[in-house]
């Protein structure tokens, strides 16, 4: 049996770092947001064992081995359901490698979700991974993978792997631009400690005296309340503290954040809040000075039209969200005469992620 399933990419709205842990990683605050571009993954298990990696682009940055994510991914799962056969993973690769748009942790979900689907149902086989076991598994493939389970829009604290649902942006229209250089996350974090070692003065996250809610805003199908004590719990940083406020004034929709209380529609004055709270993301401190083309890119978007624009996670990938999308396809089309790789898409809800996730089963 095959199936197919879209693996979709993601963007950072706004993303923060916090001091080095004892595990090597990093406590970050972000919200991560679903959008339509996507891979395609193709899982079909057959008689045998053994896991086969295949693109079907060639690409020759995407591992065949067993350091791909959907290698592990689909070890993990066979293991913890006890099934065997011989698995065969097929990436059909459209998403940029080293891009920012979390590629490779959403390949490796598509994985586990299409996995099992098409492993046989049989009298010995009939139970399904349990929701708390999904999590698990996915946080030990990697980080940014818990977020692939939920989509939509939603909170990403601890080193990004505690993922908390939020009530849905709606749907908006934006440009992504890929850039052929690739970034490597490890080395920007590294550049980040540097920095920070150096003494360089951090700013603070969004506008003095915004109003701090006393809950980030989680909508009726979140999991539970997340509170600003969750956001600081002890060993966070004071500039985390100051980010968690900066997010919640942004999500809760607090009058003093910037945004008009009346008037225009709810994605406009949540895109004007957002520019107004100074929500960003830290990694472009170390990434723009060794790739200033990265940075012209941005203000690229910027200058045609875009309300907000960021580079995503590490990067090398930008965005920029649009009033609509008459304005995101003139934008994408000014930048692509420009020599950029631009495409006009959207911001998926967490409905549309999910409705729009398989493909075929045959």
């Amino acid at each position: 049996m095959t199936v197919a399933v879209r693996s979709f990419a993601k963007i950072n709205l706004g993303l923060y770092i916090g001091a080095a842990r004892a595990d090597g990683f990093h406590d970050l605050r972000t919200v991560y947001q679903t959008i339509a571009l996507h891979d395609v993954i193709r899982v079909s298990v057959g008689r045998g064992s053994g896991i086969e990696i295949l693109c079907k682009n060639k690409d020759p940055r995407v591992p065949l081995d067993s350091s791909n994510t959907c290698y592990r991914m689909a070890e993990l799962v066979l293991d913890e359901l006890g099934a065997k056969g011989r698995v065969s993973v097929e990436i059909e690769k459209r998403l940029p490698v080293q891009g920012g748009l979390g590629a490779a942790s959403s390949n490796a979900v598509a994985t586990m979700v299409a996995l099992e689907l098409a492993l046989p149902k049989t009298r010995a086989r009939k139970k399904k991974l349990s929701e708390p076991a999904r999590l698990r598994i996915a946080a030990e493939v990697g980080s940014d993978l818990p977020l692939f389970l939920v989509g939509g829009t939603a909170l990403g604290v601890g080193r990004g792997e505690e993922v908390y649902p939020l009530a849905d942006l709606p749907s908006l229209p934006m440009v992504v631009v890929m850039p052929e250089v690739g970034v490597s996350t490890p080395q920007a974090f590294a550049d980040w400690d540097a920095l920070m070692g150096s003494g360089a003065e951090l700013r603070s996250a969004g506008q003095p005296g915004a109003a701090v809610p006393t809950r980030i805003w989680t909508g009726g199908d979140a999991r539970r309340s997340i509170g600003n004590d969750e956001l600081t719990r002890p060993g966070a940083s004071d500039r985390l503290f100051e980010v968690g406020r900066a997010l919640s004034a942004w999500l809760s929709g607090s009058p003093n954040t910037g945004a008009p209380a009346k008037g225009g529609s709810r994605a406009g004055n949540l895109l004007l809040d957002l520019v107004r709270t100074g929500i960003e993301n830290d990694f472009e401190r170390v990434v723009f000075p060794q790739y200033p083309e990265l940075r012209d890119i941005k203000g690229a978007l910027e200058r045609a039209g875009s309300r907000y624009a960021s580079l995503s996670g590490s990067g090398s990938t930008l965005y920029g969200l649009f009033q609509s999308r008459a304005d995101a396809a003139k934008a994408a089309s000014r930048l692509r005469k420009q020599g950029l790789k631009a495409v006009a898409t959207r911001t998926l809800t967490r409905r549309q992620y999910w409705k729009k996730s398989l493909v075929a089963s045959r």
